[in-house]
């Protein structure tokens, strides 16, 4: 029931985001987002004692805060003003091959394989298939938007995995929203509409906030409690589906043979890129799993927490 959960609650976000911003800016939309999320966690992390820990972390927490929250979920508004719901739901399935990409760098010098190897090349293949049919010509900055956040959404869990691991997780994200909303009030304060919104758009906006921020993260942690940390961050590959199965039934937008190709492709290359490998042990012979990327734990922007090892997301 909490995978489901979660793979609804985290595949909804896109078809709210692209009803909310066809009347607020996105700087308005991520004030309100932030601030009534982080008014349901604080009072709830407070009284667990888990925000006085963070305060000696507080550069990581802010860097972890910018690049998790403050950037994409800006680029996000902003995407979503000339992309579908949909097509970019879809596009943000990329997150996991760019933080294959990442681990594969990293210091621990992982060897990428050729099973990896063909995952991030199946990967791209979606991706690009997916601009190359489904994109309009005056959707670059759009797509550079949305890169932005998948870049965004791969390097926030690093940051969380290396610094804040040992932090508690609901304080992490409650003092972050909390400082997310403090950094957006004076632009979304400036651009906030003249009038008040649509009963549509203010629904949008209070299901984006409560549900699919406040809520979902602690229904994300009550899963991680259940299945682990490694095995929660399966919601990333259904999360996509249903953004794709809402945006088509609900706001009309097109589903083409290209989108199905694409998402597939994604789908695909991230199971390979991200999969486990199994290598022998070095003394009596047993097998250990080896994590590929950055998915033993997940990331809190868009939607994941991360412990050990890294989301958005």
């Amino acid at each position: 029931m909490l995978f489901l959960a979660m793979g609804v609650i985290w595949g909804i976000p896109y078809l709210l985001i692209k009803v909310a911003v066809e009347e607020l800016e996105p700087a308005t939309l991520v004030l309100v987002r932030t601030a009534l999320a982080a008014i349901l966690l604080l009072p709830i992390a407070f009284a667990r004692g888990q925000l006085r820990p963070l305060l000696a972390r507080w550069w990581p927490l802010l860097l972890f805060t910018v690049v998790e929250i403050c950037i994409p979920w800006l680029l996000l508004g902003f995407a979503e003003l000339r992309l579908s719901s949909s097509l970019t739901g879809l596009l943000i399935a990329a997150v996991p091959l760019v933080g294959a990409v990442i681990a594969f760098s990293g210091p621990s010098g992982e060897r990428l394989g050729s099973r990896r190897m063909v995952g991030l090349l199946l990967g791209a293949a979606g991706v690009a298939a997916l601009v190359g049919f489904e994109v309009g010509a005056g959707d670059g900055w759009a797509i550079a938007a949305i890169a932005g956040v998948v870049v965004c959404y791969a390097v926030g869990p690093v940051i969380l995995a290396r610094s804040l691991s040992d932090m508690p997780q609901l304080g992490t994200v409650a003092l972050a929203l909390g400082v997310a909303a403090v950094v957006y009030i004076p632009a979304g304060v400036a651009q906030a509409p003249s009038t008040w919104p649509s009963a549509d758009v203010v629904a949008a906006v209070v299901v984006l906030a409560v549900l699919c921020t406040a809520v979902a993260f602690l229904v994300f942690f009550a899963l991680i409690a259940e299945v682990g940390p490694a095995r929660s961050v399966v919601i990333t590959y259904v999360n996509p589906a249903v953004a794709v199965l809402l945006g088509v039934t609900l706001l009309d937008e097109p589903f083409t043979v290209a989108t199905a190709i694409g998402f597939a492709l994604i789908l695909v290359g991230s199971v390979l890129a991200t999969g486990r490998q199994r290598k022998p042990a070095a003394a009596s012979g047993d097998v250990c799993d080896v994590p590929g990327a950055p998915v033993a734990s997940s990331r809190p922007g868009h939607g994941r927490a991360a412990t050990a090892s890294t989301s958005t997301s």
